[in-house]
């Protein structure tokens, strides 16, 4: 964490949008932050790729999926934390799969040791293949030479990139700052910033000599498709409630039903043709102001629950449902879940 796989994976998306290809990004584990940057680089849905909960058969139809469906030219799956980090890691998940593996490393404060740990990682196992290292924040074009030298013929340094205020993204607890939070502009400015350095630093000709990974479609049982035919799922979406995976909603509408979306934060109320609303995780926390200034949507979602209809409330969702913080009354939060939140 925090090497700046997510920049360069979004950026890297970009650069080879601009080169007229189609590209598919995928997140490895259970991440809800990181895809709101990567589907921004690529422009296009991005699903978490979890061996644990969905399993390897389902992992390798979405990656096939987007190949045959999605006619992508070039699929990129960021990993998880380290390479070797977890029971399932990323590095499971490119011995499974076939996926070479480009080790994306924090140079600071190193040079040669860099190129010892990198060999260090590539030998630590022989299941996969690692075909190449970017240095990232490097001090100078030297710094970069120095990392480049010492790595060994077979695993060559596939880019440099030196520290670079205009494409850093901003953090805070849980991780990266959403984009939304952000202007449009502001994003967009970063990753054009990146694909230009990734670009300069001349990681396209070790693009173009991977070989293709072949993926088959998957015998995975089909979902009952009438199991909620003629609902209608409202999903919290805006700055406050973002923590969704894509795989669920695309289970929810495969299994018919139909999905639209709204925001506590802007909306009046939930929207009428709803028969169920989720309320996922985000920061309703950071949002309190504006979430208790919208005193009709508050009314909405109370009035949702007293005619009984369900609600899915989960993290920050759930929180928003509590009757009070600390036994603090909170103008955002309902109180359609009779407890305290400590």
């Amino acid at each position: 964490s925090g090497s700046g796989k997510t920049t360069i994976t979004a950026c890297l998306a970009r650069l080879l949008i601009r080169h007229g290809k189609r590209v598919r990004v995928f997140k490895f584990g259970p991440d809800y932050l990181d895809p709101q940057i990567l589907e921004r680089g690529s422009k296009a849905p991005v699903v978490q790729l979890d061996l644990w909960m969905a399993g390897e058969e389902w992992c390798k139809q979405q990656i096939y999926r987007a190949v045959t469906e999605g006619k992508a030219d070039f699929v990129l799956v960021e990993g998880a934390m380290g390479l070797y980090d977890g029971n399932d890691c990323s590095a499971d998940l490119a011995a499974k799969f076939g996926i070479p593996v480009a080790l994306v490393m924090d140079v600071r404060a190193m040079a040669q040791t860099a190129a010892a740990i990198a060999v260090g990682l590539r030998n630590y196992r022989d299941d996969f293949d690692m075909v190449g290292v970017i240095a990232n924040k490097c001090g100078s074009n030297y710094h970069g030479q120095l990392v480049r030298d010492a790595l060994p013929d077979d695993l060559p340094l596939w880019a440099a990139l030196k520290r670079d205020e205009s494409i850093e993204l901003p953090e805070r607890h849980l991780g990266l700052v959403q984009p939304s939070e952000q202007k449009d502009d502001w994003i967009e400015s970063r990753l054009e910033s990146g694909a230009d350095l990734l670009e300069e630093a001349g990681i396209l000709p070790f693009i173009d000599t991977l070989k293709q990974v072949q993926f088959v479609a998957q015998d995975i049982p089909s979902v009952c498709p009438d199991a909620l035919s003629g609902k209608t799922i409202a999903i919290a979406r805006d700055d406050a409630f973002s923590f969704t995976y894509t795989a669920n909603i695309t289970l929810l509408q495969d299994m018919g039903a139909k999905i639209c979306y709204f925001s506590p934060i802007r909306d009046a109320s939930i929207p009428t043709e709803a028969t169920a609303v989720w309320l996922p995780g985000g920061y309703p926390e950071l949002h309190a102001k504006a979430l208790s200034g919208n005193v009709s949507m508050i009314a909405s979602l109370k009035q949702f629950h007293e005619d009984g209809k369900p609600i899915l409330a989960e993290c920050g969702g759930f929180l928003s449902n509590a009757r009070d913080w600390d036994n603090e009354s909170q103008g955002w939060m309902t109180g359609n879940a009779n407890g305290n939140v400590a």
